[in-house]
């Protein structure tokens, strides 16, 4: 189905180059979809004004509706009708604005339209008087669906509107995704070095409430001088209109009465998005002052949290429902400087307190970034207008940035917090022997030169840690030292990996530079003498591997007799394990289960045995029968392997089962050319796009990272090298797929079978 086939979503919003909020939160909507599903979800805009031709709006508009006019609504209602391409109508509501009572005027063009209608309520009032219910209940009644940004909303609607809860959705503000480990670098940019960076920001109006903290601030500052307070944003352009700058004015003459003008900085720019996110990221501690206790959310509360920022809020609902203790501080009521300056106190002078809340604010707030909530607005759209076999996901572009920040001048680190490198952790040959196959591959790819910088400092590691027997230590620390886990484990596993690695490498060596060739043969050589000492499954596996990328470059006779001793091996720990019911090599699954038959389909491929395939065959479909229902992927849990005649463990899945399962449908489709492993192929790519239990994505746009896994409720959001080599590997497979539809829109019709 060719994503011209789809219906359009019509979206009715202020929107850009319009200042205010509810016009941001549209555009972010708009281009986080477009980001994730292209032009399988096409969405066009209604951008709603005060006046005729305001505004000059951007090619997403492709009507404007000046809301003062009660006719130009059902003109409007009248022309989309006519549109057999409208799937639906998506209205993004705000009282104040549509003009009536109550904005009543919207009812004029939701009784005119036949399409399917969607309403965000971004305010909902407890305690309606008669005319509000009303007026609300009858936009509730003339739409099919409503959105909600929390659940004290849903809850408002469903006891003082009588909302049936069926017909609600929630679906929280979005937040931008950012990197953790910007905020010391961002303040020497901004020359706020050694500064203690408070911060609101928003269009500017009395009802932010700034003052309250002005009046908290000089007792801080006296004790505190490196304290700052930055008040970041335009005034708001209804009230500039009404009664232009009056409320800064006060704002700055408070500040210079209380003595505290040095230590407050008034930023007044309507800033561009990176701008702003790298001011929320630079500071220290978020302020919320807001005194309307019936606003329902805000972007700039949620932006902030997103930002790394510990946060000290009044109790406006949004603050009520995400604010706990280990995030912020929720104060108790509105308008009580003393409130704030205990608060602020507290946070000013425990550093690893605030530091900690703003980690956690970072780590709540992943499922909130945009790309994740444009998968609820995706799914809600299809939903609507019945279209989920349409929906289709776009490659996410292949990055390098994450890789390059973990890797040092020695090797790859192995773990990062968030997407900080962990220096603590060390390095492992397992990850610097992924490394290099993925490197290599890569540049097979793209001859781009980095790739060969990055693979000597990989092929440097692994030659540096091998014995002199040529065995493999597998850690080091972060000065190079061994370190004693190296005696406490079984190291079968790494040398199979990197043998895996040394043959690979050799395996493209017509393509690389004569001194890398000539190290990985030199280790290659050393190694390879162990080969028949090889006992456990995933070790003879990686070996095999090894074995066969070598044997295409150089086929001695000698490389496809290991093979066959190797394969023999492992197709006797068939044997041993399996029986009807148990198609396995083993009485358990544990991690990177593929490797055993992919391994088994390479000896065929070296060999020519038929038995090979056979086994590879009967063993990966019964793997494949344990990962794939209900068109989902649900790999093997690190909470607990997959026992013998045991009920297999949900969650705890992980970047490297699926990155493995891709890399075996890959091959075993490039040999069979069953499309069964191509959908499946696609299918197990998808999880890393949010095709899984948490429709979640598991990748990082922003740095090409992978995180760590998929738990029951959340996103493990750290981004160590296993994962993220892993979805880099699954990308340059991927990538060779790219050019059919089926795979450059990965297809989710099957996830939006499920309750979101």
């Amino acid at each position: 189905m060719k994503a011209k086939e789809s219906k359009i979503i019509l979206l009715m919003s202020s929107y850009p180059p319009r200042q205010c909020g509810l016009a941001t939160f549209s555009s972010d909507v708009v281009n986080s979809v477009k980001l994730i599903f292209g032009d399988s979800l096409p969405i066009e805009v209604c951008a709603l004004q005060k006046e005729e031709n305001q505004f000059e709006y951007g090619l997403d508009v492709h009507y404007a509706l000046t809301v003062s006019s009660i006719d130009e609504y059902r003109i409007l209602a009248e022309k989309i009708n006519n549109r057999d391409d409208i799937g639906m109508v998506c209205i993004e509501h705000e009282f104040g604005l549509f003009e009536g009572d109550y904005g009543n005027y919207l009812l004029s063009f939701l009784l005119a339209i036949n399409k399917p209608i969607a309403t965000v309520f971004h305010t909902v009032l407890p305690g309606p008087n008669d005319k509000l219910k009303k007026i609300v209940k009858a936009i509730i009644d003339l739409s099919n669906k409503i959105v909600v940004l929390t659940k004290s909303s849903q809850e408002i609607l469903i006891k003082d509107y009588d909302c049936q809860e069926s017909k609600l959705r929630i679906i929280p503000h979005g937040t931008h995704m950012v990197l953790w480990d910007q905020k010391e670098k961002l303040k020497n940019e901004f020359n706020y070095s050694g500064k203690t960076v408070l911060s609101t920001f928003g269009l500017i109006s009395d009802n932010k409430n700034i003052e309250t903290v002005l009046y908290a601030l000089p007792d801080i500052i006296a004790k505190h001088p490196e304290v700052i307070y930055l008040v970041i944003g335009k005034t708001h352009p209804e009230v500039l209109k009404k009664e232009g700058e009056k409320y800064r004015n006060m704002l700055m003459d408070t500040a210079k009465k209380l003595k505290i003008e040095n230590n407050v900085f008034f930023i007044n720019e309507f800033l561009e998005l990176k701008q702003l996110l790298n001011y929320l990221i630079l500071s220290d501690i978020y302020l919320f002052a807001s005194k309307d206790p019936n606003q329902a959310v805000s972007g700039t509360f949620a932006y902030a949290m997103s930002c790394g920022c510990a946060i000290i809020s009044t109790p406006i609902a949004h603050a009520v429902e995400s604010l706990n203790s280990s995030i912020g501080i929720l104060l108790h009521e509105f308008d009580k400087p003393e409130e704030f300056k205990s608060a602020i106190l507290e946070l000013v002078e425990n550093k690893e307190k605030r530091l900690r809340m703003g980690r956690n604010g970072y780590a709540f707030t992943h499922e909130t970034t945009w790309e994740n909530i444009a998968l609820k607005y995706a799914f809600l759209f299809a939903e609507v207008t019945e279209s989920k076999e349409k929906l289709r996901f776009t490659f996410p572009p292949i990055k390098l940035d994450h890789i390059k920040e973990l890797t040092t001048d020695y090797g790859i680190l192995q773990f990062s917090n968030f997407s900080q490198p962990d220096l603590s952790a060390g390095y492992t040959l397992d990850d610097n022997a992924r490394a290099l196959i993925n490197i290599v591959m890569y540049y097979d790819m793209s001859a781009d030169p980095i790739a060969l910088d990055l693979a000597e400092i990989y092929l440097n590691f692994i030659v540096e840690i091998q014995r002199e027997d040529g065995r493999f230590d597998n850690y080091k620390d972060i000065n190079r030292q061994l370190t004693k886990q190296n005696e406490l484990v079984n190291l079968e596993d790494c040398n199979g990996r990197a043998l895996w690695s040394l043959g690979f490498l050799l395996a493209h060596q017509k393509k690389l530079p004569i001194d890398l060739v000539q190290q990985a043969q030199k280790a290659w050589d050393k190694a390879t003498v162990h080969i028949d000492a090889v006992t456990s499954p995933r070790a003879i596996a990686y070996t095999l591997k090894g074995l066969y990328y070598y044997y295409q470059a150089n086929q001695e006779k000698g490389i496809k007799k290991n093979i066959a001793q190797l394969a023999d091996k492992l197709l006797n720990h068939y044997h041993i394990n399996s029986d009807e019911e148990w198609c396995w090599y083993e009485d358990y699954m544990t991690y990177a289960n593929n490797v055993l038959p992919e391994a088994m389909l390479f000896s065929f491929l070296a060999t020519g045995d038929l038995k090979y395939k056979n086994i590879a065959l009967i063993t990966f479909d019964f793997l494949l029968s344990h990962y794939f229902m209900k068109g989902e992927l649900s790999v093997i849990s690190n909470r607990g392997w997959f026992v013998k005649g045991v009920k297999k463990n949900t969650y705890g899945e992980q970047p490297i089962e699926v990155a493995t399962t891709i890399i075996t449908l890959h091959l075993f489709y490039e040999v069979t050319g069953n499309v069964k492993y191509r959908d499946q192929l696609n299918l197990a790519f998808s999880w890393f796009l949010g095709n899984n239990h948490l429709n979640q994505i598991i990748y990082n746009r922003v740095n090409g990272a992978s995180y760590d896994g998929l738990e029951e409720k959340n996103v493990n959001i750290n981004q160590g090298a296993e994962s993220t080599l892993c979805f880099f590997k699954a990308q340059l497979i991927m990538n060779k797929y790219k050019d059919y539809d089926k795979y450059r829109h990965l297809d989710t019709s099957n996830v939006l079978q499920f309750e979101l």
